[in-house]
């Protein structure tokens, strides 16, 4: 069975929010992908749950799909929509 990865969340908005902080380090199954961590997310704050559909997901800098692959030391972004004006 190969080693867990470990990725470092960046929490913006209301996910830093529900967590307290500005990011978290978590391990994960290798082959888990993106949207492995907004799920987790999720079941740990389910208050959140409402804004599952409307996450950006970013990965190394760049937006991704939720299906993309995670690797070890990936950097992945949770980005709720804001408002502003």
């Amino acid at each position: 069975m190969p080693d867990p990865i470990t990725v470092t969340i960046k929490l913006f908005a209301i996910y830093q929010e529900a967590y307290g902080l500005p990011e978290v380090q978590w391990q994960f199954p290798a082959g888990a992908t993106v949207g492995a961590v907004r799920d987790r997310a999720l079941s740990d704050h389910p208050q959140l749950e409402p804004w599952r559909d409307r996450t950006r997901l970013g990965l190394n800098l760049q937006f991704v799909v939720e299906e993309t692959p995670l690797h070890d030391g990936d950097e992945v972004v949770l980005i709720p929509p804001v408002s502003g004006g």
